[in-house]
């Protein structure tokens, strides 16, 4: 099959969907490879380099004219013009927006959102938002530490002693553990919050003091379990114990980090505007959850705002500031999520009985297969 690999054109992507690692397997599998020259250029990868794998390097019309195109963002309307009306598509296409998948279908493209797969362990290897937000975690915190005004650790110094940073993390998911790991590292004390409970020991193991909101009705109980690893919207008595137990040590805290995320629907407020007002001027807040409208609502996307002596950075796209790994780590997963549309002598097929190829198919055929309410 011949797969193309263009360049990403979206505002700020640094990413590339393959690499020469994938490029070499995928080539040794009896496949063809076309990548756009230049397109691994931002993830510190040379054309040279893709052709030392056995790809050839072509023009963005070569690597969208491909019958199967790899890529991390969804088309733009200009990109979308270059792919053949029965291609296949494969990346992380959005599936919550409902107007994406729809111009996919109207295009004729068989496509497959990764973002859909499911959170079981089968689905492990290919799961693009736990590898993208390990790096994205791990990188907010090298971020508040630049912003942050004096060290992460405890220095005992000739000069005097100087306290370690006190570190709040908001949402103990796969970014938040990591924050949690690479804050400890860097000496910081840590308290961490999320609302399921099941995550209270992990957090602890990693060195943070867990921040506990306790339950009071099976509705909150039930709610706090959560679906498919994520965190379901939680009562507003629960919200309103958890805003009272975040201000508190907001207040006290040095730097915090949100991560809290629900898919397909608005981040929620974790950090009020009140409880930036009362944090220390200098302190730091790193909020993860900004392109889907932030965690606190002072935060302005990709831009870093000061409020009340408070600096407040809202990166969109924080696993592209790791360019290298994060292409590496993503180029993994799509090349273990094509060995589920792949027979054993490298011919193309949709297997529906797949849970994971059935999740991760938005259209086909010209229809729409997911549509989101």
């Amino acid at each position: 099959m011949h797969i193309g690999v263009p360049l990403e054109t979206q505002t700020g992507e640094t990413r590339v969907a393959a690499t020469p690692e994938t490029i070499k397997k995928l080539i040794g599998q009896g496949h063809k490879v076309t990548v756009q020259s230049g397109a691994g250029a931002k993830a510190s990868i040379v054309d040279s380099a893709y052709e030392a794998a056995g790809a050839i390097i072509g023009s963005a019309n070569d690597a969208f004219s491909a019958e199967l195109i790899l890529k991390v963002a969804a088309p733009s309307d200009s990109e979308l013009a270059l792919i053949k009306s029965d291609s296949v598509l494969v990346g992380m296409l959005n599936p919550f927006s409902n107007e994406t998948i729809a111009k996919l279908a109207g295009h004729g493209i068989t496509a497959f959102a990764l973002e859909a797969a499911p959170r079981t362990s089968r689905a492990q290897s290919l799961d693009v938002l736990s590898s993208q937000a390990n790096i994205a975690g791990y990188k907010a915190v090298l971020l508040a530490a630049h912003h942050y005004p004096r060290f992460m650790p405890m220095l005992m110094t000739a000069a005097g002693t100087v306290k370690a940073a006190r570190v709040l993390i908001l949402g103990a998911g796969v970014a938040g553990l990591q924050a949690i790991a690479t804050a400890k590292r860097l000496g910081a004390v840590i308290e961490a919050s999320d609302v399921r409970p099941a995550v209270k020991e992990q957090i602890e193991s990693l060195g943070a003091k867990f921040v506990d909101v306790p339950y009071e009705t099976d509705e909150e109980r039930e709610c706090a379990v959560g679906v498919g690893g994520y965190a379901r919207p939680m009562p507003a008595s629960w919200m309103q114990r958890q805003a009272v137990a975040v201000h508190e040590r907001a207040r006290q805290a040095d730097i915090v980090i949100t991560t809290a995320l629900i898919p397909g629907r608005k981040a929620p407020t974790l950090l009020s505007a009140e409880t930036v007002a009362q944090m220390k001027p200098g302190s730091v807040v790193i909020d993860l959850a900004a392109a889907q409208g932030g965690n606190c609502p002072l935060t302005v996307a990709d831009q870093v705002v000061v409020e009340n002596g408070v600096i407040i950075c809202g990166p969109t796209n924080l696993a592209g500031a790791v360019a290298a790994d994060a292409s590496a780590l993503y180029a993994r997963n799509l090349l273990d999520f094509l060995k589920l549309v792949f027979t054993k002598e490298g011919q193309f097929e949709i297997n529906l009985e797949d849970d994971i190829v059935a999740a991760c198919l938005m259209c086909r055929d010209g229809q729409v297969i997911r549509k989101n309410a």
